[in-house]
């Protein structure tokens, strides 16, 4: 399907789009708050710069926007048609970075929780998957 904006507008469009405190996020801070957590966002120290950071806990929750970050089956991640080659480099990379990210905070000791875009218009069961991760053992975890 051809985009209904000018390559100028599409560009401003995109240049808007928040990476830090998205609905998303804030839904997902939310609840962990209300279940009694408490958290710290975006440490600059650890591999990736996770959204929430639980370190007493040693438990990270990542909050990806589907699109943005590839996420497999779901419709929401349908890569644009137009200027498929930029998409697809940025997408890719993406997924290259977030897979390192995930490998070192694993190796390092953290429990991570990936939390999609999609997953969170479903309130309770996102509460139930927060939930169960926080009360989950490393063990259980993996």
């Amino acid at each position: 399907m051809a985009d209904v904006f000018t390559p100028e507008k599409r560009s401003a469009i995109m240049a808007r789009v928040k990476n830090r405190n998205t609905k998303p996020e804030i839904l997902v801070r939310s609840m962990l708050h209300a279940l009694g957590y408490r958290f710290r966002l975006h440490r600059k120290d650890l591999p990736g710069t996770p959204d929430v950071v639980l370190p007493r806990h040693r438990k990270v929750v990542l909050v990806h926007g589907c699109l943005w970050h590839g996420h497999p089956g779901c419709r929401r991640a349908a890569r644009p048609t137009t200027n498929a080659e930029f998409w697809n480099r940025k997408i890719d990379a993406n997924l290259r970075r977030d897979a390192e990210a995930l490998k070192k905070l694993t190796s390092a000791g953290w429990q991570v929780l990936t939390v999609w875009e999609c997953q969170t218009r479903n309130q309770d069961t996102l509460r139930g998957r927060l939930q169960q991760f926080m009360q989950s053992t490393k063990e259980q975890a993996e």
